[in-house]
């Protein structure tokens, strides 16, 4: 009888067909053939081979799903490389959003990223990308809610409903009593609030040296001069303290702007006393033209050591004391001793300044126009001036004044 071949299997095959097994057999079974079960008595196989199967299975399959899984998070990573991560919602919850002059797009994405609102500042450079109409976001400040959609979060920059104003505007030379009154109309915080939050300059981030002066009087500590008159938008969530700090922030911006205390330094004048001279120049000029000349006859009439003698001074005090202001004041009014912002009786600069000056102002009590003038009057009711250094012909400018019915 002709015995069979047996059937030619390759080691190399053997191996493919088994590497799984292999992995987790035991050390003692190595010697084994690997294609047959070791039987039991009765024919039965090892049950230790089946459990081995069994769990190399279990094991492959929780490797697959490794696998898949990672396949998965690859590929969110991948998509959200491409596509902006965003919310999916409308928001919940509020929250006000600052968006500054000439800021792009990217920045004010950046703003609301930062701010919560939305999931990244490129889903919201690329909703704004998408409509013509992002061009129309208008500086200020907005309501908008946390974890919004990027498209509803430009929607609602765009509804001027969600905008809020909380809008003043202080004009040049306004006392702190009077810009207290703006504030609190535009932003309905009581004036209480504004005069308690003012009882500490320094606080409101006004250096303590700028009280300092160079003509051994004593400055009133106040927040008069510091208010820097200009149109300003306030957060709605501000008090009054936070408020006065970033009109008095704009006041220092603008000080340094100018070189205010170094130009005043220079000519040999305080800071101090050029803020004050800046209030009596706003006070005092009916156009801005003359503030050149007013500011001279100021340095002028110190330098010959005579009183300023300015109705200006008196009235102010006159304010500050309840009273209200008043043309034609009497002697005993304009020399009242208990009044420290006199100039009647009086030499030098009052105590502090009488109002808050503008940039004009500021800027002629640095730069004086030259001249000789000691003496000017209103003269018509366009507000103009008459100067001169001769007391007759002032006298003469009074009586133009009257004839005017100035």
């Amino acid at each position: 009888m002709v015995k069979r071949p047996e059937p030619h299997v390759t080691a190399e095959a053997d191996v493919r067909a088994d590497e799984l097994q292999l992995a987790w057999e035991d050390e003692t079974d190595r010697g084994r053939h690997r294609h047959r079960g070791v039987r039991l008595p009765g024919g039965r196989r090892d049950g230790r081979r089946r459990g081995r199967s069994l769990l190399a299975l279990l094991i492959t399959v929780f490797i697959l799903g490794l696998i898949s899984g990672g396949v998965y998070w690859g590929f969110d990573k991948v998509r959200d490389f491409f596509v902006a991560p965003d919310y999916n919602s409308g928001g919940t919850g509020e929250v006000v959003v600052e968006v500054t002059k000439d800021q792009t797009a990217t920045q004010i994405a950046q703003v609301l990223y930062d701010k919560g609102v939305i999931k990244s500042a490129k889903a919201f450079i690329e909703a704004a990308k998408a409509s013509e109409r992002s061009k129309e976001i208008q500086p200020g400040f907005y309501k908008l809610r946390l974890k919004m959609r990027a498209s509803d979060a430009l929607s609602m920059m765009l509804d001027r409903s969600s905008r809020v104003v909380n809008k003043a505007v202080i004009p040049e030379g306004q006392t702190y009593l009077e810009t207290f009154k703006i504030l609190s109309e535009a932003t309905k915080i009581p004036v209480a609030d504004f005069q308690a939050a003012a009882k500490d300059p320094i606080a409101l981030g006004i250096p303590d040296w700028w009280f300092n002066r160079s003509d051994k009087k004593q400055s009133i500590i106040s927040v008069e001069g510091f208010l820097w008159p200009d149109t300003y938008e306030f957060n709605p969530t501000f008090n009054a303290t936070q408020i006065l700090k970033q009109i008095v922030a704009q006041f220092m911006k603008t000080a340094e702007s100018i070189d205010l205390v170094k130009t005043a330094e220079s000519k040999n004048v305080s800071p101090f006393a050029a803020l004050i001279s800046a209030s009596l120049v706003q006070a005092e000029a009916g156009v801005r033209t003359d503030m050149g000349k007013i500011a001279r006859v100021i340095y002028n009439r110190l330098d010959k050591s005579m009183n300023l003698e300015y109705d200006s001074t008196t009235n102010y005090w006159r304010e500050l004391n309840g009273q209200p202001r008043k043309f034609g004041l009497t002697t005993p009014e304009q020399t009242d001793p208990t009044n420290p912002y006199r100039t009647y009786g009086m030499a030098g600069l009052p105590p502090g300044p009488i109002g808050n000056p503008g940039k004009d102002a500021l800027l002629a009590a640095l730069n004086p126009e030259p001249g000789p003038w000691l003496y000017f009057v209103r003269i018509d009711k366009a507000g103009n001036s008459a100067f001169t250094d001769n007391y007759a012909q002032h006298q003469r400018n009074i009586a133009l004044a009257k004839q005017n019915g100035v």
